[in-house]
């Protein structure tokens, strides 16, 4: 037997729209999983874009208020996609109410916001799922699986790059991702965020690190109406860029592993240029999002010279089944949120948690906040997730 399960999602941007869709596509690609979603209601504070959503995908109400959302007693489950500076005050809320939560990463602007919401939903016992979609790639868990398994040997060194040019335009709009108030970190918590928790799920915890910052594009125009995305305006009045363009950081692993992570989100000449390479002491492992179904793969015992293949994922990959039939079709960005749906709903309908949790949230912050530290003190920086 199929058990609805009321959802709404607060905040109607892009990111709005891939929850909503992964919810709509979820009993298509999984049809055994006992939850179905239902769209109750969805709260944007822009107006008409609520009405908007509502007349595409469905949503039964609208509102201006998240609030509303918390008090709802039709819903059960609640995407957060509303800007950085909302995640706290909306996740504990919501939490608070006895609300699923679905977040986008990087949960606040801080630290201490992830802890306060993993706290929240911890004392509330809901379940919790946060958007790092790239590690359910999945010849990204063939990687890990690779690197786990000791194919690769002891993992010596991993390089982790990604590098997009949505905020190279000098007329990007002066949004708020470039405050920190509402924006926190800049490019640490758009893309860095990812990486942290790619690290970490493909080599564990990251002891300490040092890292460096920069802001290239120290002004941009303000808007003067409603943005969505990474809209442009010219010819307003200026404002500063607060937080970073750019980061550089090196990585030591508590397994003595090395790493380097670099983002940067003005890279003229890159579309999403994400991706690793992991080297062990008898192979190593190449991903790049933008060819996300195959992996280059070198494991053998020739040491020197030895080849690289490439491989495809298949069925028996990952969730790669749910998608397509056999190896080399392709999958796409949005089918990683429909994974992301899919497993937070398996943890609502078991009670069990499958897929990133706040629990990793917490820990991808750890690491900003000591790339954060180590940028000022130009040192060395202990990671504490504690």
């Amino acid at each position: 037997m199929v058990e609805a399960l009321g959802v709404a999602v607060v905040g109607f941007g892009w990111m709005g729209r891939v929850h909503t869709q992964a919810y709509a596509r979820v009993p298509h690609h999984y049809p055994k999983l006992p939850l179905r979603p239902e769209l109750v209601t969805v709260a944007e504070d822009v107006p008409g874009r609520a009405e908007e959503a509502a007349a595409q995908f469905g949503f039964a109400s609208t509102s201006r208020d998240w609030r509303k959302v918390a008090a709802d007693p039709r819903v059960r489950a609640v995407s957060i996609t509303a800007p950085n500076f909302l995640h706290r005050e909306i996740g504990v809320a919501m939490a608070d109410a006895g609300k699923h939560i679905w977040i986008e990463k990087p949960v606040g602007l801080t630290l201490a916001d992830a802890r306060a919401v993993a706290d929240a939903v911890a004392k509330a016992g809901v379940q919790s799922a946060v958007g790092f979609n790239y590690r359910n790639a999945p010849a990204v868990e063939t990687a890990r699986e690779l690197i786990t398994t000791g194919e690769l040997g002891a993992v010596t060194h991993v390089r982790i790059r990604l590098f997009s040019d949505y905020a190279a335009h000098p007329e990007g709009a002066l949004t708020w991702r470039y405050e920190r108030e509402r924006g926190g970190s800049g490019v640490l918590g758009d893309l860095a965020s990812h990486g942290a928790d790619l690290a970490r799920y493909l080599l564990g915890d990251i002891a300490s690190l040092t890292a460096d910052t920069a802001i290239f594009l120290p002004e941009r125009a303000r808007p003067t109406g409603a943005t969505a995305g990474h809209s442009r305006a010219s010819g307003g009045e200026l404002g500063p860029v607060e937080n970073e363009d750019y980061v550089n950081c090196l990585l030591r692993f508590a397994s003595g592993a090395r790493g380097v992570l670099e983002a940067c989100r003005v890279s003229v000449g890159e579309q999403n240029n994400y991706g690793f390479e992991v080297h062990g002491t008898k192979g190593a492992v190449f991903w790049d999002f933008r060819r996300m179904n195959e992996l280059r793969v070198s494991r053998g015992t020739t040491y020197q010279d030895q080849p690289v293949s490439t491989v495809y994922v298949g069925p028996g990959d990952g969730e790669f089944g749910a998608f397509q039939p056999g190896a080399a079709n392709a999958m796409g960005y949005d089918d990683l949120k429909v994974v992301e749906a899919y497993r937070f709903l398996r943890s609502v309908a078991e009670g069990t948690s499958y897929g990133a949790t706040l629990a990793d949230a917490v820990h991808s912050a750890a690491v900003l906040e000591a790339m954060v530290r180590s940028a000022e003190s130009g040192s060395w920086t202990d990671v504490t997730a504690t």
